[in-house]
């Protein structure tokens, strides 16, 4: 082996390791400017997020926060200002306008809010499911096994005929998530699925987003201001202000069928060292421009400035 070779593995073996590297989606300072003229709104702001293969995550934030933001570009909708965002092997701010149509015809399905926008009204719930196939040059005969198994799994397979007119809103939202899934992606990006349902009609939705996530170990991102959705999933992101601010993680708390999950939640620190103190803590000890920190043992305090 000869000098140069050893010079170059040392230099590789000291390369600290890329962020996200096993994850399947990585946001790493993501940033999403929008110009109107003059005006410059910063909808992502630096947003770090790692999300694993077969995960169910949540997030949420108020109005503004940039969480749709966040699933328009995840989704290929819309395109990064800056900063570095990968799903699987796309890098989602290099990709050509041919790339990213495949992109989001292979490898990601999204859910709206709004039913109207997912289905075409004047075809069946089963022809709508086709359509993707269709698109994708899936052949004829291949296509009914793919529909009736997807169908099947929502629980839908009795309004397979009715056009979206003829259903209810919770069987709309479900024909919907099988049209996403149509061309099995490895990601459904769901944005705001049960703002316009009632309580028993979302419990619906999200058992279907459930059980895609766990029968078919298709990775599911859930936008939601609705608290019961996401406190049903182990893993709910906030965001504020363009960036991610604290994860609340859920584990078993026990065995045994009375045993409750155990749910943290934590500050999430960003790659630049930031971390976004809540709001009633700030106002709690009167944080403001300026806080003093110290290093413990085992911990970091933080105080506010009394000079």
């Amino acid at each position: 082996m000869t000098q140069s070779t050893l010079q170059e593995l040392d230099a590789r073996s000291s390369r600290p390791a890329e962020f996200g590297r096993e994850a399947l989606i990585v946001c790493d300072n993501l940033v999403r400017i929008y110009r109107t003229g003059s005006i410059e709104v910063q909808a992502l702001q630096g947003l770090d997020l790692l999300v694993d293969a077969g995960e169910m995550v949540a997030i949420v934030g108020a109005s503004g926060s940039g969480k749709s933001t966040l699933l328009a570009v995840l989704s290929g909708q819309d395109e990064p200002t800056a900063g570095r965002v990968r799903v699987g092997p796309w890098d989602l701010a290099a990709m050509s306008r041919r790339d990213r149509v495949e992109y989001r015809r292979s490898t990601v399905g999204f859910v709206w809010q709004q039913a109207g926008r997912n289905l075409v009204p004047y075809l069946s719930a089963r022809r709508n499911v086709e359509v993707p196939l269709a698109l994708a040059g899936v052949r004829r005969r291949q296509r009914p096994a793919r529909i009736g198994a997807l169908l099947d799994l929502l629980g839908i397979a009795e309004v397979a005929e009715r056009r979206p007119g003829e259903l209810s809103g919770g069987e709309q939202q479900r024909v919907a998530i099988a049209v996403a899934l149509a061309n099995r992606p490895e990601v459904l990006f769901a944005d705001e699925p049960t703002g316009e349902l009632d309580t028993a009609t979302s419990d619906e939705v999200f058992t279907a987003l459930r059980t895609v996530n766990r029968e078919l170990g298709t990775t599911v991102l859930v936008v939601t201001h609705d608290a019961a959705v996401s406190g049903r999933v182990e893993r709910t992101v906030a965001i504020r202000d363009g960036r991610t601010s604290s994860e609340l993680l859920r584990r078993p708390g026990g065995e045994g069928e009375g045993a409750h999950a155990v749910a943290e939640e934590y500050a999430v620190m960003d790659r630049a060292g930031r971390v976004q103190v809540p709001k009633e803590y700030r106002e709690a000890l009167d944080l403001t421009s300026r806080v003093r920190l110290a290093l413990e043992a085992d911990h970091v305090t933080v105080r506010p400035d009394r000079r």
